[in-house]
């Protein structure tokens, strides 16, 4: 919409109707009544990126055996992920999938017949293994492929689908640490195995891989839970031979690490000294205003015999990936390793693939900035913060005062810190150790695609309302298990046997996916969402009006502590966006600053606002006085709207 001038005497259309839209897209401005398919050029401003684990979204065994094996409980295949099942995705508003778990990671299954060494069940979590152990950079998880022996090819024959269904690939890269038997089958020509050249008399070295527990070899932890579950394996013998012992991923310097620790992974040497000091480079001062390109000649400039060799050895593994089609990277607890070696891997990247798409988890806030300014990350989690504050505000523990509070913590670096409500390391919505509804939770998400210009993730399943009540095996249930082979059952309604159009889900599920691609969709087609904010005042409204008999819902006690309500505008377009929280039906009145109405230029005139999440519901036109803006609205539970201000 170009900007336009009204007339003090305002029509509105307030909005009544369910939670849940009828149509699947977002609301055109020319025809709001016509559902939009996602954008051809969907960009990647305000990115929406879709977590999928590919082990488990093929697979339509539905067993669910504990501790099952792949022939007790199937697997999901690179070739599951048809053009079909892409579309699929890509219709959700999707414009990256962050394909989880890809690089070989150590598994319990036996592919010795094509050379891989066995792992041992006593250092591999889960019958699957843990996608944070990788043993082989260079190639991917042969569980994953119709045929192991051509596991690579084909990856990137999905990296090549994925393209063609105008979405880019995002992989996982875990910096901080390797499975304890790293070994590369595929690594190219010139590259050396993690640890293959250390020096394994001393503790520390710069240019030594790994850390050592010296001239002492490695014990296995006294587990919590026996490997596999108790069952018989020729190598659960309690024992693994590493000697001398390495430290452990989570940095654990004994050679025998508590059950709680990361004990299957060991942890990766920066040119970080035992005693906490630096063996590298330190970036100047002032560097956290310079570009990646200035990075980038930073880094040539210094010799190579100052850089560590793991710093040399993961920007050989995404050379490696970037040159087969991958468009970005999602790094694991990317704050275990020093900001300094991202400042050159990701200047690296960008040097390379200025579009690459870097995501990192960290969770320290006070180090946000250095990892996004220093570090040239695009993205980090906001999950300290915006995720944390939700999920207690769903949980009637938190106000939605608080939503404000965490955005104005960031409000600096909104752009990013990534917005989610699920992930793998999250417990899934619809749980009872979460909402126990994924309803509930409708509010929330609609504030985290819309709040500010950051990218939106979802976990595969969310749209659907997985519960993640499996108990696979290793870990507990509410989380949909990353260590085991599973089927994940909403979401295999939804799949349908390949057919990826919901033929088995219930009405509530075909529903809550529709919201969710109408909502998601809105990140591209809504070209507010990446304008600015503005906070828009409540007022509580305790009684039924009597000029407008059925446009209030009965009267109920006005809780702002569950609603709230703010704006997102450009010159083309202005939204309201308010949500209701509460499982009562909230009457309130949205107050419109004076200083928001002289920006949008408004004046004497009637116009409309079309709720983009319900565009088939009634419209029932509202007067709104300049000289005392308000806009009554009333919400049924869980219910949110975005508002366009139509011409």
């Amino acid at each position: 919409m170009t900007l336009q001038r009204f007339t003090p005497l305002i029509a509105l259309a307030a909005i009544a109707g369910a939670w849940l839209p009828c149509s699947l897209n977002a609301a055109s401005k020319s025809d709001p009544k016509q559902a939009l398919a996602p954008s051809a050029d969907i960009t990647a401003e305000k990115p929406v990126i879709y977590q999928v684990f590919p082990r488990l979204f093929g697979n339509t065994n539905t067993t669910n055996k504990p501790w099952g094996t792949i022939a007790d409980n199937g697997v999901g295949k690179f070739s599951d992920f048809t053009p079909l099942a892409l579309e699929s995705i890509h219709a959700l508003g999707v414009s990256h999938i962050w394909y989880t778990g890809v690089p070989h990671h150590a598994v319990v299954n036996d592919y010795r017949d094509i050379g891989i060494s066995l792992d041992d069940p006593d250092v591999v979590k889960g019958r699957a293994g843990s996608p944070y152990a990788v043993k082989d950079y260079y190639n991917v998880n042969p569980d994953l492929a119709d045929n192991p022996a051509n596991r690579l090819a084909e990856f990137e024959a999905l990296i090549a689908r994925t393209h063609q269904a105008d979405m880019k690939v995002i992989i996982d890269i875990v910096p901080n640490h390797v499975a304890r038997h790293y070994q590369s089958l595929a690594k190219p020509s010139g590259v050396s195995d993690f640890g293959e050249q250390d020096n394994r008399t001393v503790q520390y070295d710069k240019n030594n891989n790994f850390y050592y527990v010296v001239d002492t070899p490695f014990s296995v932890p006294k587990l919590q839970q026996p490997p596999l579950g108790g069952q018989p394996h020729p190598l659960v013998d309690g024992q693994f031979v590493e000697s001398p012992a390495k430290w452990t991923g989570n940095g654990s310097r004994l050679a025998k690490p508590d059950a709680n620790d990361w004990y299957e992974t060991v942890k990766i040497n920066y040119g970080v000294r035992p005693d906490g000091t630096f063996d590298f480079p330190r970036l100047p001062k002032g560097f956290e205003t310079k570009t990646a390109a200035e990075h980038f000649i930073f880094w040539s400039n210094i010799s190579a015999s100052e850089i560590p060799d793991s710093w040399k050895k993961f920007n050989q593994i995404v050379q490696y990936w970037l040159a087969k089609g991958v468009d970005g990277f999602r790094y694991d607890m990317a704050e275990m390793v020093p900001v300094e070696f991202w400042s050159y891997l990701n200047s690296q990247i960008k040097h390379t693939s200025p579009n690459a798409l870097l995501l990192a988890e960290v969770y320290t806030p006070s180090r946000y900035r250095d990892y996004i300014h220093l570090g040239k990350m695009d993205y980090l989690y906001d999950k300290v913060g915006l995720y944390d504050t939700l999920k207690a505000i769903i949980q009637g523990q938190q106000s939605t005062s608080a939503i404000e509070t965490d955005r104005l913590n960031v409000v600096d670096i909104a752009s990013h810190m990534l917005h989610f409500l699920e992930n793998h390391d999250e417990q899934r919505i619809a749980s009872p150790e979460f909402a126990g509804d994924p309803i509930k939770a409708l509010p929330a998400m609609v504030v985290s695609t819309t709040l500010s210009n950051a990218p939106t993730l979802i976990y595969f399943g969310q749209e659907v309302g997985e519960d993640g009540s499996e108990n696979a095996g290793f870990g507990q249930p509410s989380r949909t298990s990353i260590f085991d082979y599973v089927g994940v059952p909403a979401h295999q309604r939804y799949m349908n046997d390949g057919k990826f159009d919901g033929g088995q889900s219930t009405l509530k599920e075909r529903k809550l996916r529709k919201y969710y691609a109408n909502l998601l969709n809105l990140s591209h087609n809504a070209s507010a969402l990446r304008g600015k904010y503005a906070l828009l005042p409540l007022k509580p409204v305790s009684a039924q009006p009597n000029n407008d008999p059925g446009q209030f819902a009965p009267p109920q006690q006005n809780t702002n502590d569950k609603l709230f309500a703010f704006s997102r505008y450009d010159s083309q377009q202005q939204l309201i966006i308010a949500v209701n929280f509460s499982a009562e039906p909230q009457n309130l009145d949205i107050h419109l600053p004076k200083s928001l109405i002289a920006t949008w230029q408004l004046r004497q005139r009637s116009y409309e606002l079309i709720d983009l999440l319900n565009i088939s519901a009634k419209q029932n036109p509202l007067n709104l006085k300049v000289t005392n803006p308000s806009l009554p609205l009333s919400l049924q539970p869980y219910q949110s709207v975005v508002l366009s201000l139509q011409p």
